[in-house]
């Protein structure tokens, strides 16, 4: 009977639903006429269908087990209908919390002749659901990340906490009951304390998710039903999941197709590399376009010649802005990237470290290109000089710019094949602008010597270890986090 009941109340709609209909199917092998169907609702936390059961017509009914009890007065005891007494509902209970210390999910089943009154109490059925297994793996991943996951549940207590125990997930454990007794202010006083919450409806998330707001937290919500789009929209990133209804993926700001928490963890990998490169990338552009400005006007209040030709620097722009600083946009991520702390909300992605990079190597390029430029009398020459300078430096600042606040030797070399490639290639090109005819009548230059082309990389080479000089003095005076 008890297979009957959960074989005719089901709508095979849920993974837990299939899974109990595929073990009635093993004993249930006639069909019942349904005649009405009362929802399951995450309020309710039951379903009820009525049945035409050979000439009578029954109610079925399965959910929580607690609720479920409500509705009966009598159990089926070895084929018999016995009275549902004190002592009897205590071994129910008790039968049910060891099923689900054991991370069982439990449903309770029972039928009767009215729907929802005075049923008569069929057992329990216990269905494992395992997290996948990459799952607690990914959870660690998001701790060490800075980021806490909060589980939320409609599951009994003890089975939610069988399972989050076993994910890692430690904390106390709060109930949609305890939720509806506390008011929003109540509950943003303990919910960094909280970790689990168990049998809770979708409205409750709305509650959870505003309060870790007013701690000042960005808070991310998953969710895959009708009733979760106000908790979605709520969040500060909605994440649907893709097998969910569609006013949750509307409500969303990213849809997980497989429905796999780790693919959130790997997702968020993903966007702190694209944000790295991203500040990697802007850090080079400005390091590299300031000092141009900054010899331009040095040299006009010194009253200098002037060092560089307007087409001479649209080149450096077009070698130093192209291909190199492209490059940076796919840098490898770092292999602590997931180790780093989240930044802090609005934090500007011009940091104090960026700012004082980008001040540092312009100041440096700035000196020296007009220091080797006043060091040539005939102005050809050095204009030739200081634009091949020019180059050679903000090419080799393109590395400098891929370890924004740590050393070159921990970040690698050689990591990114495409930019270290793209260096000698530019340095040929530097090489044709010069020494080729064609060339040297478009850009103005005239052609160096083998000893001036090796001074001239070697004095490059040079913001390599001044950029790493000036990193070690940064993290010993600018303040963590900089």
């Amino acid at each position: 009977m008890l297979m009957l009941a959960v074989a005719l109340c089901n709508n095979n709609a849920s993974p837990t639903e299939k899974a109990l209909l595929e073990t009635a199917r093993t004993v249930v092998k006639t069909e019942y006429k349904r005649i009405s169907e009362i929802p399951f609702s995450s309020e309710r936390k039951l379903m009820t269908t009525v049945n035409d059961f050979d000439g009578k017509t029954l109610a079925f009914t399965k959910g929580a087990p607690e609720v479920v009890l409500n509705a009966c007065s009598r159990m089926m005891v070895d084929g018999k209908i016995v009275e549902l007494d004190g002592s009897r509902r205590e071994e129910i209970r008790k039968a049910v919390e060891s099923m689900a210390s054991r991370a069982l999910r439990v449903i309770a089943a029972a039928y009767g002749e009215e729907a929802e009154r005075n049923m008569v109490f069929l057992g329990l059925v216990g269905i494992i659901d395992p997290p996948r297994a990459e799952v607690e793996k990914a959870i660690e991943i998001a701790s060490k990340a800075g980021i806490r996951t909060v589980m939320v549940t409609g599951d009994n207590p003890l089975t939610a906490r069988a399972i989050a125990e076993k994910l890692g997930i430690a904390g106390k454990v709060l109930t949609g009951e305890e939720l509806n007794r506390m008011s929003d202010e109540e509950l943003a006083e303990i919910v960094e304390d909280v970790a689990i919450y168990a049998r809770v409806s979708p409205e409750h998330k709305l509650k959870i998710v505003n309060a870790w707001k007013c701690k000042g937290h960005v808070v991310a919500m998953t969710g895959d039903g009708v009733n979760d789009a106000p908790a979605l929209k709520a969040a500060d990133v909605g994440i649907a999941m893709g097998s969910g209804a569609e006013v949750a993926k509307e409500a969303s700001d990213m849809v997980i197709a497989d429905n796999n928490y780790a693919s959130i963890v790997a997702g968020i990998e993903e966007g702190r590399g694209i944000y790295l490169n991203i500040k990697k990338f802007l850090t080079s552009i400005l390091s590299s376009n300031a000092p141009e400005v900054g010899i331009m006007l040095v040299a006009l209040v010194l009253a200098m010649p002037i060092p560089l030709l307007p087409v001479q620097i649209l080149w450096v722009n077009l070698i130093t802005d192209g291909i190199p600083a492209i490059a940076l946009s796919i840098d490898p991520k770092p292999p602590d990237l997931m180790k780093q702390k989240p930044r802090r909300l609005g934090e500007s992605i011009f940091t104090p470290g960026v700012k004082a990079f980008v001040l540092g190597v312009a100041f440096f390029i700035t000196v020296v290109t007009l220091g080797v430029f006043r060091s040539f009398e005939e102005v050809l020459k050095a204009q030739t000089i200081a634009f091949t300078l020019l180059v050679f430096l903000e090419l080799f600042n393109t590395l400098n710019a891929r370890a924004l606040n740590r050393s070159l030797a921990e970040v690698g070399l050689f990591k990114n094949g495409v930019l270290i490639a793209s260096i000698p290639l530019l340095i040929l090109l530097q090489f044709a602008v010069v020494q080729v005819e064609l060339f040297r009548t478009a850009f103005h230059t005239t052609a160096l010597s083998t000893y001036e082309w090796v001074i001239l990389l070697l004095i490059s080479a040079t913001i390599i270890p001044a950029v790493e000089v000036g990193r070690i003095v940064a993290r010993l005076k600018l303040s963590p986090g900089s």
